[in-house]
């Protein structure tokens, strides 16, 4: 689908036909977490189906630039209006032809770390320094005080290859191993299983349960290197024998700033690469927002309907929801928990909430013997991806953020809890507290540190 054709779509979406079923109930706007912050934002129900009878292709409230993309109005409208979907793609159409430097910019995650990673000590003083920033405050548009993430020493990816060569013997071959557990999680003994399948469970019975298809993202190869890490050596604790191809950036960040033409380009070439490793793998991602890029996002709001991107979506499946599916069906080994005395907060941010997988961070991390965890019970961080890094909507941000901060520092504020990166970097960065993803708590309790 061509950049045109993508505006095309938001202009035209069948969104918009679920505009006619809003009753006007207004429990968008009781839960919408900026308009409770600001008045700025003139509400979900008003700048989404509301407005949208009037545009006609064009803007007639510049306030929905101040709707962070959050999805908790289309969650919880009772009636299947898609507003979040809706000013999503109206939003899209008003920037298209005044699109700001900064918002191409902030979108360029993979480009950032590549630069980062190997200048990383000199790199993480330039981002403390307040004077630099104060700079690009003034330049760029990032406001001083956002948060940003820590360069790495080494990226995932330069990992993964010496952890490849020293585990497997070698870069693995796109086709060679058969699937043996589904994105339901079920190992499937019945299934035919080739030659050389067979040959890797009699000469390597660390991973019986076959391939699978780890996806890491752009935040997840630079910056939550210890995440990534986590994540492989779990799966492999499990029994599986994971495959990590080559892959891009998935787009989410460009389509949330209205650069359809970029994100639509990226997320199919990220779906091709992932499905390159194999079809009918599984696909597990540590990177809950970028999962939901390929599950829900690039179809619902970009109108992308190939082939391709729905298998991806179709066996694409968060780390924490896998987990979760594999205790369900007993094939996790939670004998092999090891205890832990720990109360700690959990974060579900915004983008895993509306992928519908209900919370199973919470029952996986509670798995482990000792280990209670509290819900935030807030509806946003605040940070929406780039949206809290923008110098006019970063005190929105914080506003936002403010009650889940308070939560982290009121139930343990040394540790907590997140499935995303970005809300990771704004929980670090506000509480001080240290902000993991469910997956390291888990490769803890099993204790492969």
């Amino acid at each position: 689908m061509s950049h045109h054709d993508a505006l095309k779509y938001a202009k035209d979406s069948l969104a918009h036909l679920s505009l006619d079923q809003c009753v006007k109930c207004t429990i968008c706007e009781t839960q919408c977490p900026v308009l409770r912050v600001t008045p700025k934002f003139s509400g979900p129900k008003y700048i989404g189906p509301q407005a949208e009878r009037f545009r006609h292709g064009e803007s007639v409230d510049y306030s929905l630039d101040y709707c962070s993309g959050c999805s908790i109005c289309t969650t919880v409208c009772p009636q299947g209006v898609k507003i979040a979907e809706i000013n999503a793609q109206a939003r899209a159409v008003m920037k298209a032809d005044h699109m700001p430097l900064r918002d191409k910019l902030i979108t360029q995650t993979e480009l950032e770390g590549k630069l980062l990673t190997p200048f990383a000590p000199i790199a993480n003083a330039a981002l403390k320094n307040k004077p630099i920033r104060k700079i690009v405050q003034a330049t760029v548009g990032v406001h001083a005080e956002a948060p940003v993430p820590k360069a790495q020493k080494f990226s995932f990816p330069s990992w993964w290859k010496k952890h490849e060569k020293a585990h497997y013997g070698g870069t693995y071959e796109a086709g060679s191993l058969t699937p043996l557990t589904g994105v339901d999680g079920v190992t499937h003994e019945s299934a035919e299983i080739e030659d050389e399948v067979r040959e890797l469970v009699k000469v390597d019975p660390r991973y019986p349960r076959g391939p699978i298809v780890f996806f890491h993202g752009c935040a997840g190869a630079y910056f939550e290197v210890k995440t990534s890490i986590a994540t492989v050596e779990v799966l492999e604790h499990l029994g599986f024998r994971v495959i990590v191809p080559k892959q891009g950036c998935c787009g989410l960040a460009s389509q949330s700033n209205g650069l359809f033409d970029r994100a639509t380009k990226l997320v199919l070439n990220l779906a091709k690469a992932l499905q390159a490793a194999g079809k009918n793998l599984t696909i597990v991602s540590s990177s809950g927002s970028c999962a939901g890029m390929l599950r829900h996002e690039a179809h619902e709001i970009m109108g992308i309907d190939t082939e391709l991107l729905r298998e991806v979506g179709a066996h694409t499946v968060e780390t924490s929801e896998f987990f979760a599916k594999l205790i369900d069906n007993g094939d996790f080994p939670l004998e092999e928990l090891h205890p832990m005395n720990l109360t700690l907060t959990y974060h579900q941010p915004c983008q895993v909430k509306s992928q519908g997988i209900g919370k199973p961070a919470v029952r996986v991390m509670e798995a482990i013997p000792g280990v209670e965890v509290i819900e935030s019970g807030a509806a946003c961080c605040g940070i929406a991806g780039t949206y809290g890094l923008k110098k006019e909507k970063y005190e929105v941000a914080q506003a936002v953020g403010k009650p889940l901060f308070d939560k982290v520092k009121e139930v343990n504020p040394k540790l907590a809890a997140c499935d995303t990166e970005t809300c990771r970097w704004q929980i670090r960065k506000a509480t001080d507290a240290t902000v993991i993803h469910p997956v390291e708590l888990i490769h803890r309790a099993l204790k492969l540190e």
